[in-house]
């Protein structure tokens, strides 16, 4: 027994020496840039541009200064750093960027300021969906609107399988926010019958889940 813990005692600090260095590294890898952007500080972003430092730095996640602001919805610190010419795609470890990230989480001031700066429409997250997707899920309303008017494609189908209506309407609440999105993707040419994997239809998840009024709207699209 002795024997055993003495070996899992070494055992356990050689896992902590190891993880040091990463843990320090990480630590390192983040710049003033960084912490100004995530303080939202414009002052010190201004003067550290000033003094030449890289505006795309990365830190020890893969996020750039931007994406630290857009991570605190920090708008502007995101400002600041956009019109200085940051990249609006630039994706983390996890493969988020401002722009998708912004589109997801309904941060709309950043995600105009991404849209007007070269965001990418095509690029899609870790699931393999576009912004437009994870905006329809969590009932942003204005930001499914707005990437919708950007050109985003409606009827994109991630790695699960499923588009913005399906996610609508499969991760939804049934509510007002849910059934306004589905409107307008219906309205922007969704194809009411694209059905997800297990060939199950929007309209049959409505009904499964109870959701009368979104169940109207697709059976007044066409939808079976």
């Amino acid at each position: 027994m002795l024997r055993r813990s003495i070996i899992t005692g070494v055992a356990s600090l050689l896992l902590l020496t190891a993880a040091a260095p990463f843990v320090a590294g990480k630590a390192m890898s983040r710049t003033p840039l960084h912490t100004a952007a995530e303080r939202n500080d414009v002052i010190a972003i201004g003067k550290l541009l000033l003094e030449g430092v890289e505006i795309d730095a990365r830190d020890g996640s893969g996020a750039t200064a931007l994406m630290l602001a857009t991570r605190g919805n920090r708008i502007e610190a995101a400002k600041a750093l956009v019109d200085a010419g940051a990249d609006v795609n630039a994706k983390d470890n996890i493969e988020d960027s401002p722009y998708l990230y912004a589109g997801a989480r309904g941060h709309i001031e950043i995600l105009k300021m991404t849209l007007a700066h070269g965001a990418d429409l095509k690029s899609t997250n870790r699931y393999g969906g576009t912004a437009l997707i994870p905006a329809a899920e969590r009932g942003h309303v204005e930001t499914a609107r707005t990437l919708i008017n950007a050109g985003v494609d409606v009827d994109h189908v991630n790695k699960l399988g499923w588009t913005a209506l399906l996610e609508a309407v499969i991760l939804g609440d049934g509510g007002e926010r849910h059934r306004r999105i589905v409107d307008l993707l219906i309205k922007a040419g969704a194809d009411v019958n694209l059905a997800d994997r297990d060939g199950v239809t929007p309209l049959q998840h409505a009904r499964m889940r109870g959701y009368d009024a979104i169940e109207e709207l697709l059976i007044a699209a066409g939808a079976r």
